[in-house]
């Protein structure tokens, strides 16, 4: 015995590309969106130093870290002030969000070589 599948209609009304972009737009601004995309902060870990070792970020957005690490062995990108903990294995790259936060400093550091190690991200 065969079933055949129920009927399902798929017919819509066409729109106008201009009501659908004033919508588009509309929601985008209401959620935020419109706003550019987050900022993206670059980091490397070389002879187990962080390269900036002091990034300045817009106050009250959120942002994005990529650390990558050069080195040959295991290092971390920890901030607790961030909320932020994340192994970089070696010749690897990471990516870590963070933000909004309100204006001063935040420190950064690998726990596994914290004397050499260190960075600060200002909030301005």
């Amino acid at each position: 015995m065969k079933i055949n599948p129920p009927f399902i209609d798929v017919r819509c009304r066409p729109v106008r590309r201009g009501g659908l972009l004033a919508l588009l737009a509309a929601c985008l601004a209401g959620t935020g969106m419109a706003s550019a995309a987050p900022r993206m902060v670059e980091l490397t870990l070389s002879h187990h130093e962080f390269t900036p070792d002091h990034v300045t970020v817009p106050a009250g957005t959120r942002f994005s870290i990529r650390v990558t690490n050069h080195d040959s062995t295991p290092d971390e990108f920890e901030s607790p002030a961030l909320r932020v903990e994340r192994i970089v294995m070696p010749r690897q790259t990471i990516t870590v969000h963070a933000g909004p936060l309100t204006p001063g400093t935040y420190k950064f550091y690998d726990d596994y070589h914290p004397e050499t190690a260190h960075g600060i991200v200002e909030a301005k």
